[in-house]
Protein backbone atom coordinates (compact mmCIF):
# COMPACT_ATOMS: atom_id res chain seq x y z
CA UNK A 1 0.00 0.00 0.00
CA UNK A 2 1.26 3.44 -0.96
CA UNK A 3 -0.21 6.59 0.54
CA UNK A 4 -0.05 10.03 -1.04
CA UNK A 5 -1.77 13.35 -0.38
CA UNK A 6 -3.22 14.89 -3.53
CA UNK A 7 -4.92 18.29 -3.40
CA UNK A 8 -5.19 17.92 0.40
CA UNK A 9 -6.94 14.54 0.15
CA UNK A 10 -5.23 11.40 1.42
CA UNK A 11 -5.18 8.45 -0.98
CA UNK A 12 -4.24 4.89 0.00
CA UNK A 13 -3.35 2.96 -3.12
CA UNK A 14 -3.38 -0.83 -3.27
CA UNK A 15 -1.99 -2.87 -6.12
CA UNK A 16 0.02 -0.03 -7.59
CA UNK A 17 3.47 -1.02 -8.85
CA UNK A 18 6.14 1.03 -7.08
CA UNK A 19 7.60 2.08 -10.42
CA UNK A 20 4.29 3.32 -11.87
CA UNK A 21 4.71 6.99 -12.81
CA UNK A 22 2.82 9.48 -10.67
CA UNK A 23 1.13 10.76 -13.85
CA UNK A 24 -0.68 7.46 -14.38
CA UNK A 25 -1.61 7.15 -10.72
CA UNK A 26 -3.17 10.61 -10.85
CA UNK A 27 -5.04 9.97 -14.09
CA UNK A 28 -5.92 6.27 -13.96
CA UNK A 29 -6.14 5.44 -10.26
CA UNK A 30 -7.34 8.71 -8.71
CA UNK A 31 -9.26 10.07 -11.72
CA UNK A 32 -7.63 13.50 -11.94
CA UNK A 33 -7.24 13.94 -15.69
CA UNK A 34 -6.19 17.60 -15.79
CA UNK A 35 -2.54 16.57 -15.74
CA UNK A 36 -1.68 15.57 -19.29
CA UNK A 37 0.64 13.05 -20.91
CA UNK A 38 2.82 14.71 -23.51
CA UNK A 39 6.16 13.08 -24.18
CA UNK A 40 6.72 10.62 -21.34
CA UNK A 41 10.32 11.80 -20.95
CA UNK A 42 9.96 15.01 -18.95
CA UNK A 43 10.77 17.22 -21.94
CA UNK A 44 7.45 18.95 -22.69
CA UNK A 45 6.06 19.88 -19.27
CA UNK A 46 2.44 18.85 -19.96
CA UNK A 47 2.52 16.60 -16.88
CA UNK A 48 3.80 19.25 -14.45
CA UNK A 49 2.42 19.10 -10.92
CA UNK A 50 3.66 20.41 -7.59
CA UNK A 51 5.46 18.12 -5.19
CA UNK A 52 5.43 19.92 -1.86
CA UNK A 53 5.34 23.21 -3.73
CA UNK A 54 7.99 22.51 -6.34
CA UNK A 55 7.15 22.00 -10.01
CA UNK A 56 8.00 18.45 -11.10
CA UNK A 57 7.33 16.25 -14.12
CA UNK A 58 4.91 13.57 -12.99
CA UNK A 59 5.73 11.29 -15.93
CA UNK A 60 9.22 10.77 -14.49
CA UNK A 61 8.38 10.21 -10.83
CA UNK A 62 7.69 6.66 -9.70
CA UNK A 63 4.88 6.57 -7.16
CA UNK A 64 7.21 5.04 -4.54
CA UNK A 65 9.34 8.21 -4.66
CA UNK A 66 6.40 10.39 -3.58
CA UNK A 67 4.86 8.15 -0.91
CA UNK A 68 3.59 10.18 2.01
CA UNK A 69 4.24 13.50 0.25
CA UNK A 70 1.92 16.36 -0.79
CA UNK A 71 1.06 16.71 -4.46
CA UNK A 72 -0.97 19.49 -6.05
CA UNK A 73 -2.46 19.06 -9.51
CA UNK A 74 -4.18 21.64 -11.71
CA UNK A 75 -7.47 20.60 -10.08
CA UNK A 76 -6.02 21.67 -6.71
CA UNK A 77 -4.50 24.98 -7.80
CA UNK A 78 -7.79 26.58 -6.73
CA UNK A 79 -11.18 25.06 -6.10
CA UNK A 80 -13.05 27.66 -8.12
CA UNK A 81 -10.61 28.89 -10.78
CA UNK A 82 -9.73 32.07 -8.93
CA UNK A 83 -5.99 31.60 -8.60
CA UNK A 84 -4.38 34.80 -9.96
CA UNK A 85 -2.76 32.83 -12.78
CA UNK A 86 -6.03 31.19 -13.78
CA UNK A 87 -7.75 34.58 -13.90
CA UNK A 88 -4.82 36.03 -15.90
CA UNK A 89 -4.89 33.08 -18.32
CA UNK A 90 -8.53 33.88 -19.09
CA UNK A 91 -7.96 37.64 -19.28
CA UNK A 92 -5.07 37.22 -21.71
CA UNK A 93 -6.86 34.50 -23.72
CA UNK A 94 -3.82 32.27 -23.39
CA UNK A 95 -4.97 28.82 -24.56
CA UNK A 96 -5.30 27.93 -28.18
CA UNK A 97 -5.63 24.14 -28.18
CA UNK A 98 -5.16 24.11 -24.41
CA UNK A 99 -3.40 20.76 -24.13
CA UNK A 100 -0.25 22.08 -22.45
CA UNK A 101 -1.98 24.66 -20.31
CA UNK A 102 -2.31 22.70 -17.07
CA UNK A 103 1.44 22.08 -17.12
CA UNK A 104 2.12 25.70 -18.06
CA UNK A 105 -0.05 26.93 -15.19
CA UNK A 106 1.55 24.61 -12.65
CA UNK A 107 5.06 25.61 -13.74
CA UNK A 108 4.11 29.29 -13.60
CA UNK A 109 2.45 28.94 -10.18
CA UNK A 110 5.60 27.47 -8.65
CA UNK A 111 7.66 30.23 -10.29
CA UNK A 112 5.57 33.23 -9.19
CA UNK A 113 4.93 32.13 -5.61
CA UNK A 114 6.02 34.97 -3.35
CA UNK A 115 7.22 37.24 -6.15
CA UNK A 116 6.14 40.87 -6.43
CA UNK A 117 7.70 41.41 -9.85
CA UNK A 118 9.18 39.34 -12.66
CA UNK A 119 11.11 40.18 -15.81
CA UNK A 120 10.61 38.66 -19.23
CA UNK A 121 14.01 36.99 -18.94
CA UNK A 122 13.03 35.42 -15.59
CA UNK A 123 9.77 34.19 -17.06
CA UNK A 124 11.52 32.70 -20.07
CA UNK A 125 14.07 30.94 -17.86
CA UNK A 126 11.41 29.61 -15.49
CA UNK A 127 9.13 28.39 -18.26
CA UNK A 128 11.82 26.79 -20.41
CA UNK A 129 10.95 23.14 -20.80
CA UNK A 130 7.20 23.74 -20.95
CA UNK A 131 6.40 23.45 -24.62
CA UNK A 132 3.36 25.00 -26.26
CA UNK A 133 2.87 23.49 -29.69
CA UNK A 134 0.53 26.36 -30.62
CA UNK A 135 3.16 28.96 -29.75
CA UNK A 136 1.20 31.05 -27.24
CA UNK A 137 4.37 32.04 -25.40
CA UNK A 138 3.71 35.78 -25.73
CA UNK A 139 0.28 35.40 -24.14
CA UNK A 140 1.71 33.13 -21.42
CA UNK A 141 4.33 35.77 -20.60
CA UNK A 142 1.65 38.51 -20.47
CA UNK A 143 -0.54 36.39 -18.21
CA UNK A 144 2.31 35.69 -15.80
CA UNK A 145 3.17 39.40 -15.62
CA UNK A 146 -0.53 40.23 -15.06
CA UNK A 147 -0.91 37.65 -12.30
CA UNK A 148 2.17 38.89 -10.46
CA UNK A 149 1.09 42.53 -10.73
CA UNK A 150 -2.44 41.77 -9.50
CA UNK A 151 -1.49 39.42 -6.68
Amino acid sequence: MIEIIVNDARHSLDNVPEDMPLLWVLRDRIGLTGTKFGCGGGFCGACTVHLEGDAVRSCLLPIAAVAGRRITTIEGLSKDGTHPLQRAWVAEDVPQCGYCQSGQLMQAAAFVRGKSSVSDDEITAAMTGNICRCGTYTRIRRAIRRAVSEA
